[in-house]
């Protein structure tokens, strides 16, 4: 696949993104290239228009794989595995999210649970300490609980409410 300029800075950039984001640069570069390629790619093609290790490229597909961000298919006779991205804008991000909320947030609410759990047999913390760990698992709580109220809305209400933005906050008051 032949980059142009603009293609080769979104690729570096979404890379430079990625690292940011906790993810390696090669695997958030490989999921720009197929992001933006009109047709799925195997794993020597991503390699050699990305200048990087085939192993590093498995790796990174494997990552992908379990992110749900790109799926795999096949050609009518050829063996190998072609590698697809969703293009669609919305379900990368949703598939982003959920995957951080699964990685980040759910074991942090379980460690919380737990903690809050423990807190009600001991009398050695410190009731300022008791409610600042209460508090924080109430506000994942309500975090999450918000979160997979907003995920279920169809997309066309979720632009609603994207472009209102501020005018929510002066409907609903203080």
């Amino acid at each position: 696949m032949k980059l142009t300029p603009v293609m080769q800075r979104y690729i570096v950039h979404w890379g430079e993104m990625g690292s940011r984001w906790g993810l390696n640069r090669s695997v958030a570069q490989i999921h720009a290239l197929l992001f933006l390629s009109p047709k799925p790619m195997h794993a020597d093609e991503i390699a050699d228009t990305l200048a990087i290790a085939r192993s590093n490229v498995s790796v990174g597909l494997k990552e992908l794989l379990a992110w749900k961000l790109v799926h795999v298919t096949h050609t009518l006779g050829d063996r190998r595995d072609f590698f697809e991205a969703q293009h669609d804008t919305w379900e990368v991000i949703r598939e982003i999210i959920e995957g951080r909320k699964r990685r980040e947030l759910d074991p942090t609410l379980e460690f919380l649970r737990g903690c809050v759990s423990d807190l009600e047999n001991d009398s050695e913390t410190p009731p300022e300490v008791q409610e600042r760990i209460t508090g924080q698992l109430e506000f994942m709580q309500t975090l999450t609980t918000w979160y997979e109220s907003i995920n279920s809305l169809p997309r066309k209400t979720l632009l609603k409410m994207m472009r209102l933005g501020q005018r929510i906050a002066k409907v609903i008051g203080d």
